[in-house]
């Protein structure tokens, strides 16, 4: 596994595609010679952890408050200075996966249906991240330029669509996950760096993601959004996916170039990012145990953040649980599900299983950060919820803490605008007046397709969080 990651982790640092060859291969992993489902399944792979993992979630987790950039072009992102060519290579890489998923569902055929699965959430995963950050997107018509010119410019999709789709492919993945492990010509295995080829993880993973993008939904359709995640959930559960042992994490041996992106991004940027004031002063506030963890001590011996728009580089860095050379990544995890379904449960009227859920996805984070059950007077006022004093407020405070460094956090926040976030003044002296709701239009889309939706205005909000 090692050797493969090795080669095509140039995405360390950019959500580029994969460029560099193969260390040991003779052929670059983003032109195989031949559709092989193996190492399709591994490019798709590496290149959705960055995706996932690398700029795109240090994004989205500098608008959040989170983190906060202090120099160069991570303060640029968080004063809101967010030009339409600052995220042409994360555009490109998402649509050469995509692209690369096509070739893999195409590959295995119905002979190979776990390989075809694989290919099929994958895709989903890219495809929901695209649209989230950009709304109308190509896609139906997109990847399609080898067929001549006439496919050059691709129409884009309403995310009504698009969300459509993604529920389809997550749809056709759990009958492929379900059919008997003799029904595949060629199993996948070492290839599948996250779950090395088990299918009824990918069942579960599966499940969670149908009812995460049935939950975004929630300002457009309230009370089918929650009875379709609370539908999905309970699949999940029953295929297993009922612990932090379940997750759906990028992973990272830690040696050359495959270094978890938090710890490559600022052993070579340092600086470059810090810990936020809002987000530590939260932790303070509620006496997490996970403040550890989540941040570095300073220079003083204490855990600070930098004031959102300021340049001060002497505050805590991301902590080792999340940027060690060989820290996951959470891309799809138990505690959202758990909080998914706390914030379902509350919107369809049954706050006992809203209380309950909530509790336990705090429980489960703490001690899965931690690796201690989380401390009783910690417990006694966060983590004790009954149906009486559940609140989405609740919910989605101790969500935005637990999913720390995942793109889902500005995803939550534009549903709900919780929590309460004060506009960067940087940002607001730059002529963005509120917190942006999503990226600009990609430079090259605007140039090179003529069919291009364009949208410049970052508070325009994406369909869903309409």
């Amino acid at each position: 596994m090692k050797k493969l990651i090795i080669g095509i982790m140039a995405v360390t640092l950019l959500a580029s595609s994969c460029s560099k060859y193969v260390d040991g291969y003779e052929f670059s992993p983003n032109s195989p010679t031949e559709a092989n489902p193996a190492l399709l399944t591994t490019v798709i792979q590496v290149a959705s952890f960055a995706h996932f993992g690398g700029e795109l979630a240090r994004f989205s987790s500098m608008i959040m408050q989170q983190t906060t950039g202090v120099q160069f072009q991570s303060l640029e992102r968080t004063n809101y200075t967010i030009l339409e060519g600052d995220n042409t290579n994360e555009w490109a890489s998402l649509y050469s996966v995509m692209n690369d998923c096509n070739l893999l569902i195409e590959a295995a055929g119905d002979g190979n249906p776990y390989y075809q699965g694989i290919g099929q959430v994958m895709k989903a995963m890219n495809l929901a991240l695209t649209t989230d950050l950009w709304g109308d997107v190509p896609n139906r018509e997109a990847n399609q330029g080898s067929l001549g010119e006439a496919n050059w410019n691709p129409n884009y999709d309403s995310q009504e669509i698009i969300y459509q789709d993604i529920q389809s492919l997550l749809d056709e993945a759990i009958v492929n996950f379900q059919k008997p492990a003799d029904a595949n010509a060629t199993s996948p295995g070492s290839d599948d760096l996250i779950f090395g080829g088990d299918a009824n993880a990918w069942l579960g993973t599966a499940y969670v993601l149908k009812a995460r993008y049935a939950n975004r939904l929630s300002k457009r359709s309230p009370a089918q959004s929650a009875t379709d995640a609370l539908a999905a959930l309970d699949l999940a559960y029953a295929a297993g996916f009922t612990s932090p042992a379940s997750d759906c994490n990028a992973v990272f041996p830690g040696d050359g170039n495959s270094l978890n992106q938090w710890y490559a991004f600022n052993f070579t940027r340092a600086n470059y990012i810090k810990m936020a004031a809002p987000f530590i002063d939260l932790l303070n506030a509620i006496g997490d145990p996970r403040l550890p963890f989540y941040a570095t001590l300073d220079g003083n011996g204490n855990y600070t953040g930098s004031v959102v728009g300021s340049q001060d580089v002497t505050t805590s860095n991301v902590g080792s649980y999340f940027a060690s050379p060989t820290s996951n990544s959470p891309m799809v995890t138990y505690v959202e599900a758990k909080f998914i379904e706390a914030e379902a449960a509350l919107r369809a009227g049954n706050p006992i299983r809203a209380a309950s859920a909530h509790n336990a996805a705090i429980l489960a984070h703490i001690e899965q950060v931690t690796g201690s059950p989380a401390p009783a007077a910690y417990v006694a006022i966060q983590a004790s919820e009954t149906d009486a004093t559940i609140t989405l407020d609740k919910i989605m405070t101790h969500k935005y803490v637990a999913m720390f460094t995942q793109p889902e956090v500005w995803n939550d926040w534009r549903r709900t605008n919780i929590p309460a976030l004060t506009p960067n003044p940087e940002g607001v002296a730059n002529g963005v007046t509120e917190v942006p709701r999503r990226l600009p239009t990609s430079q090259d889309e605007r140039t090179y397709n003529a069919n291009a939706i364009v949208v410049s205005d970052l508070l325009t909000p994406v369909w869903w969080d309409q």
